[in-house]
């Protein structure tokens, strides 16, 4: 960090943004580049990686460096940039199909790995940017230009994936939640280690309202649930429903009625090494339970571009190489006449 004051308009660059009107992408824009400068963090120290698809058009607008890979090799890419430039701040952005169909190998090995980065997930169950086709988290049933009588396959679950890679950081936001979404974006920045933001996003071309059950306004209250750390599981409209622990699952209750008072509300914990409970707040649905947004797990482990870093320091004082060429010749050699 330096003693300059960044502005979000620090981190913008000067390209128009080519989105549709009304695409969520333009508000998880914005909302990064308040978080980056809520961060301080210098543009010069910042690296955006994106793969393919319409979130992917993303590090043209930022005015930090940034990289326009190939699809699905965003995690691949940034993972190589990490390890190499450890200093940097990395961010990966990835949307549902570029993330987790062909790059979902490279996804929960990132996870998996705890690589230093932060990946932005933009979920909007659609392939937009090839007009239409069914993606990794479309519903069973689903009907679009490439599954035209209704998909016939289950969904991946991002968050699912995320746990089942032993994740250290998993937060949720949606599109038009802006404060959350900075809040868990500065979160994850913090987060020392692999940190999976996914954020419902609406396609207002090939996907319009698919988030809509839940994120409406007139439901969003009694269908979400803003999670924060060290305070009690509370939502609904008036605040007065929360969660408690139900034999080894959880149950929605109204306070004050069967009995339930305040103190049966669980508190969120999420630092606690342990995901079981993790895991059953991410995978809540919204529908007979509350769909969680915020940060759900947020637990210390050893970072692989830290550990890397430190065996390279190691090995380089040991073996006393100072350059490439002094590990080569290290060895034994010989000459040939």
């Amino acid at each position: 960090m330096d003693n300059q004051q960044y502005t979000p308009a620090s981190y913008k660059s000067d390209q128009a943004v080519r989105w549709c009107p009304g695409c969520g992408d333009h508000a998880i824009l914005n909302t990064l580049h308040k978080a980056m400068a809520t961060l301080g963090i210098p543009p010069h120290k910042t690296a955006v990686i994106s793969g393919i698809g319409c979130s992917s058009r993303l590090p043209y607008y930022m005015n930090t460096y940034g990289f326009h890979t190939i699809h699905g090799r965003a995690a691949a890419i940034a993972t190589g940039f990490k390890v190499a430039n450890p200093q940097m701040t990395v961010w990966q952005i990835s949307g549902d199909g570029d993330g987790l169909a062909i790059g979902g190998n490279h996804f929960i090995h990132a996870v998996r790995r705890n690589i230093d980065i932060n990946i932005l997930l933009f979920n909007n169950k659609i392939y937009g940017l090839t007009k239409g086709q069914y993606s990794p988290t479309s519903a069973r049933g689903f009907v679009s230009k490439s599954s035209p009588y209704g998909t016939t396959e289950d969904p991946f679950i991002p968050a699912e994936l995320v746990f089942g890679a032993r994740g250290t950081f998993f937060a949720r936001s949606i599109d038009v939640e802006l404060a959350t979404s900075q809040e868990v974006m500065v979160a994850a920045a913090k987060h020392h280690g692999a940190a999976v933001c996914e954020i419902l996003q609406n396609c207002v071309i090939f996907n319009n309202g698919i988030h809509n059950p839940i994120t409406d306004k007139e439901v969003r209250a009694d269908r979400t649930i803003h999670l924060r750390h060290g305070e009690k599981m509370l939502f609904g409209k008036d605040n007065n429903r929360g969660l408690v622990q139900d034999g080894f699952g959880l149950k929605a209750v109204t306070i004050g009625e069967d009995g339930y008072t305040i103190d049966d509300v669980l508190v969120h914990d999420a630092h606690c090494q342990s995901n079981f409970l993790h895991q059953q707040l991410a995978m809540m649905d919204g529908e007979t339970l509350p769909l969680a947004v915020g940060v759900i797990r947020d637990v210390d482990a050893p970072a692989y571009d830290s550990a890397v870093e430190q065996q390279v320091a190691e090995v380089r004082a040991r073996k006393n190489f100072q350059s490439l060429r002094d590990m080569i010749l290290a060895g034994e050699t010989w000459t040939v006449e």
